[in-house]
This record gives C-alpha cells, sequence and structure tokens, in this order.
C-alpha cells in the first residue's frame, strides 16, 4: 500500500514553502512518526513526519523546490522492515548492534527529532550528554556542544560556491534563508514605513537583585522555574501599557486600533535567526506563569518547534540585547506594533545618590517608538514609568 505524503496546509499568511532538507533517501525505511523532510517558511521550520512506517519509494520535490499546501512530496510503500538474508557481514551486525543500542537509549528520552538525526547519524551515546534544557532534557546544541561541533559550520552545505582568491583570501558564497530574507525585509519594511524614534533611560537593578538573591531558591523550588527579570519587566511593561494605549495601539491604515489586551513578544534568538513569539494576556499571568511561558516558547524556538500561531499577534516586543553583552541598542519596531523595549546588559557604574558617588549596578534601556502615533512626552513618561517600577518592585507587585 503507497503513502502520499504532502505539504500540510499552511496558514493564510504564508504563501508557500521550501524544500529545506531530506532526512531520508529513496530506499530508506522509515518508521511511523519520524520526520522525513523539513520546510522552511518565512517565519518558521516545518517537519513533516511520517504516517505510518515503510519504504521511501520517491521523493517527488528536491531539496530547494518551492512548494504549496497540499503538494505532492514524496511516496512510501507501507510495510514492515525488511532484512536481507546471507548479506550481512560481521562488520554490519556490529553496526546494526550499536544501531539498536544507540536507538533503545534515546527511545528512553523525550528527544526532539533535530537531537534524533544528530544522534542517529553520528551514532553518539546521548547517556554521556548533559542536558541543558528544562528538568536536563538534551537539546540539539548540547548534542553540538559534545560534539565540539560549531553549529554555524553544521549548516553550510557543499552546494554552496567556495573561492578561494589570491593570497588564499577565501569567499563563501551561500544563499540567504528565506527566514532570513524574511527578517531582512521587514527590518527594511519598518524603518521606511514608520517615524522610527529611540528614547533612552537607566534603570538601578540593585533593588530587582536584592528581591531575586533572596527569593530566588524558594521561587525555584515552589514554582520549579528560575525568576529572572524577564519577568519583572513583563509586569512593569504592562502596567505602562495601562497608563498610556498609545504604545499598546497599532495604526492600520488612516485608522488607530487600540488593543485592550496584552499579549507581549519576546525575542528569542536561534540559530537561523530571531523570532518573537507571543505571551498572551501577561497582564493576568503570575510572574511563575511568565518565566516558564518564555522558556518553552524559546526551546520551541531553538529546536524549530515554534508555530506560526504562536508568533502571531502580539501588541508589544521586548528584546535582550544584554544577554550577548549588548550596553545600549536601538532596537527596530515589529509592525505592525508601535513601539519596542530594548533591554541590556547590567554594569556596575558609578551614579550620584543623595549628593554622593556610589556603584550601582545599572542597566540602559530604550524605547523605540512609531512617532507617527506617540507623541515624544508619552514615549519619555512610558520609560520612566517602566523605571520607577522596576528601581520599586514592591509597587509593581501592590499594583501602585
Amino acid at each position: 500500500m503507497s503513502i502520499q505524503i504532502k505539504v500540510p496546509s499552511l496558514p493564510e499568511s504564508v504563501a508557500d514553502a521550501t524544500v529545506l532538507e531530506w532526512h531520508k533517501k529513496i530506499g530508506d525505511y522509515v518508521e511511523r512518526d519520524e520526520s522525513l523532510v523539513d520546510l522552511e517558511t518565512d517565519k518558521v521550520v516545518l517537519e513533516v513526519p511520517s504516517p505510518d512506517g515503510g519504504t521511501l519509494k520517491s521523493i517527488e520535490k528536491e531539496t530547494g523546490a518551492v512548494v504549496l499546501g497540499g503538494t505532492l512530496l514524496a511516496i512510501i510503500e507501507k510495510g514492515e522492515r525488511v532484512n536481507i538474508a546471507n548479506k550481512e557481514t560481521d562488520s554490519s551486525v556490529e553496526d546494526s548492534k550499536s544501531k539498536t543500542t544507540h536507538e533503545d537509549n534515546t527511545d528512553k528520552l523525550n528527544l526532539s527529532p533535530a537531537v534524533r538525526r544528530i544522534v542517529s547519524e553520528r551514532s553518539i551515546d546521548i547517556t554521556k550528554v548533559t542536558g541543558t534544557g528544562k528538568d536536563g532534557r538534551i537539546l540539539k546544541q548540547d548534542v553540538l556542544n559534545a560534539l565540539d561541533i560549531d553549529n554555524t559550520k553544521e549548516q553550510q552545505t557543499s552546494s554552496n560556491d567556495t573561492v578561494e582568491l589570491n593570497g588564499h583570501r577565501i569567499e563563501k558564497r551561500v544563499p540567504m534563508s528565506r527566514m532570513r530574507a524574511k527578517i531582512a525585509e521587514r527590518l527594511l519594511q519598518s524603518k521606511q514605513n514608520t517615524a522610527m524614534l529611540t528614547t533612552f533611560n537607566e534603570v538601578n537593578m540593585k533593588a530587582i537583585m536584592k528581591v531575586r538573591a533572596k527569593h530566588k531558591d524558594a521561587f525555584e523550588k515552589k514554582y520549579n522555574v528560575k525568576l529572572g527579570f524577564m519577568s519583572f519587566f513583563s509586569k512593569a511593561v504592562c502596567s505602562a501599557l495601562k497608563e498610556f494605549p498609545a504604545v499598546n495601539a497599532s495604526i492600520d491604515g488612516n485608522d488607530i486600533i487600540y488593543h485592550g489586551y496584552y499579549d507581549i513578544g519576546i525575542a528569542v534568538s536561534t540559530e537561523r535567526g530571531l523570532v518573537v513569539p507571543v505571551i498572551r494576556n501577561v497582564d493576568a499571568l503570575s510572574m511563575d506563569k511568565i518565566e516558564t511561558s518564555i522558556i518553552e516558547y524559546a526551546t520551541k524556538a531553538r529546536e524549530n518547534k515554534i508555530s506560526i500561531e504562536d508568533m502571531q499577534g502580539g501588541t508589544f516586543t521586548i528584546t535582550n540585547g544584554g544577554v550577548f553583552g549588548s550596553l545600549i541598542s536601538t532596537p527596530i519596531i515589529n509592525p505592525p506594533q508601535t513601539a519596542i523595549l530594548g533591554m541590556h546588559k547590567i554594569e556596575e557604574r558609578p551614579v550620584v545618590e543623595n549628593g554622593e558617588i556610589v556603584i550601582r549596578p545599572m542597566m540602559y534601556v530604550a524605547l523605540s517608538y512609531d512617532h507617527r502615533l506617540i507623541d515624544g512626552k508619552d514615549s519619555v513618561q512610558f520609560l520612566t514609568y517602566i523605571k520607577k517600577h522596576l528601581e520599586d518592585p514592591l509597587s509593581l507587585m501592590l499594583g501602585l
């Protein structure tokens, strides 16, 4: 019995997809639910699993092909795995035993298809890999780190054109991924179609750091998640958005849409580019729910499991360049939103308090906003409001 593998239905916002990578070749056996091929859209990478076990009979669309929803990708001949008698050498028997051992190990762990693929292809003893994900889950980067492989180098393929110039000056031409091309398009569109300005301030992080130091162990023990800075910033942002509704609005033609809800996009860096999953109704969430949601979305994004629905909507965005060491920056608005908050590195600096110079852990914060809708006064007051509540987190918790 033949099984047709087709492109899954694509959301209305996604016109088509590109065949990114086949994980099997014709003649290979495919297990049920095993990832067969990756499709890249403008926003996410979609894994297409096999609905049943069988042998890959044909590949209808090669890598690089542009496909629509419902397009035939491959045909699988349903059936059990066939062992060819009298053709296995002693070496192949040992390889089979080794592969079985690896499969047994991976079956006991909750591994993503991407991790399973690397483990299978490189015959990795997964029991020797330390997981850094939630509850010790092993992520793709953990496996790559164990192999001491630069993740960027792994993405480069032999199809790229490498040119050696005089004096061994190497150049490599690689095609821009669809996601990177879309990111470039949206950023350029944002710069061209908004009257973007940025205002800056700085936050004394001493009070928040004191709260975290005092309660982090009890918080993690109770909620099984670490107390990070992002939950404080998210709460402060929601409180500020209620005071300044224009910052939570969007422009649609000649109309202004004021949103009565607070869906906050949290920018996440992945190996394929920046994605912005959206946490819904943040104002109604507790601190632990915010932290848990951030970790879950970040994990999904880095394992290429993030869905388009996870990134749709959003009324405001927070991005944290501080995790990479950025001291100050001007973040670009994520259309159709009208503002974005940039967090940065915490750095001890001399500041004046009560006429004395003291050393405090300071963070520069930046608010980029669309001046067509948000006046300079409102943007400055919005950022000052956030600063006030971050420097006095108790007032934030009490809703003052």
